[in-house]
């Protein structure tokens, strides 16, 4: 039976339950509607992955410890303002089953809210002299958003390779793991050689976590995304391009038009998911996941062995034998 999120979480139960209230308190504001939309934030948190990521890097790298608190909490205020804004620019009405911010409260509140946290989150790490910490989730912003403008340049023309599609996951996905993988060993004041190696780790294990989001859009799972989501996005996954990059011309140019010209039609979004099986796609893009989680895993392994460490590598695992 797979393992639990509570089960990997238990080296770092307290730490999680403690940083839940903190990150309560760094949420409050005086003005009554962004004390309600924070309230509504802080209600529909998910899994919390990436605190966990945080935690349990820390807790591999050193003794958790206040500053690993505000780097959690940092990494989770300036991660949340990107969603909002993401909603507004993506004109979405759900998050994770609930309403959008967006969409109960229209756009214009939400895009003030994403200020609102991204300044909140911006503060506490000024006023704490988080500095080093600051400079790695910032830079991971600033990657999350040249990999969203590089994947909408890149998806007018649907001309990706596959370089240019590991360049956009590195910065679009891995770029906060990786971060938190940072922020966690930079907080207990771990040599730059580890920070690295953990940020390395992170990136490795974002990668994978991306590869395995493509395979839900071709129905590799019970549950989880609509089928064929992706391609009714124009995105370029991994298991398509390598079917495009395998295909005679003629297939090619079809099948590039479906996924411009078609991609409402449900009929047509089916054969394009039934080439990608057929091509390999689903064999390669699984094969490339794996290897990403074996060098991630190389790389863990060349840490300290402890609780964290293990409960580390079962994150891992958990993150590429989720269902959704």
């Amino acid at each position: 039976m797979p393992l639990s999120i509570r089960d990997i979480q238990a080296p770092i139960a307290a730490e999680m339950e403690t940083f839940e209230q903190k990150f309560r308190q760094f949420m409050k504001s005086e003005v009554m509607l962004l004390d309600q939309i924070m309230n509504y934030i802080v209600r529909r948190k998910g899994k919390q992955l990436r605190p966990m990521f945080v935690f349990l890097t820390a807790g591999v790298c050193g003794s958790i410890t206040e500053s690993t608190h505000r780097g959690a909490a940092l990494i989770e205020l300036l991660h949340t303002a990107t969603l909002v804004h993401d909603d507004v620019v993506d004109d979405s009405n759900y998050r994770r089953s609930f309403f959008s911010i967006n969409a109960l409260w229209k756009n214009k509140i939400a895009v003030l809210v994403g200020d609102y946290l991204l300044a909140r989150g911006l503060l506490l790490s000024v006023d704490n002299n988080e500095h080093a910490l600051l400079k790695i989730v910032s830079t991971a912003v600033r990657e999350i958003s040249e990999g969203e403008l590089l994947q909408i340049e890149k998806a007018r023309r649907l001309d990706i390779t596959e370089e240019i599609y590991y360049e956009i996951i590195r910065q679009k996905t891995a770029s906060l793991i990786s971060a938190c993988c940072a922020v966690g060993a930079r907080s207990v004041g771990a040599t730059e050689d580890v920070v690295e190696t953990a940020r390395m780790f992170g990136e490795k294990v974002g990668i994978a976590f991306q590869i395995k989001d493509d395979l839900f859009d071709y129905g590799e799972m019970e549950v989880g995304k609509p089928l064929g989501i992706d391609i009714k996005e124009k995105k370029m996954t991994l298991p398509l391009i390598y079917a495009l990059n395998h295909a005679g011309w003629t297939e090619k140019r079809r099948m590039i038009n479906i996924v411009k010209n078609e991609s409402e039609n449900p009929k047509r979004v089916a054969e394009v998911i039934d080439f990608v099986k057929k091509s390999g796609g689903i064999q390669y893009a699984t094969t490339v996941m794996t290897r990403y989680v074996d060098e991630a895993r190389a790389l863990l392994f060349s840490l300290p062995e402890s609780v964290y460490r293990t409960s580390l590598e079962q994150l891992v695992q958990y993150t590429i034998e989720r269902s959704k």
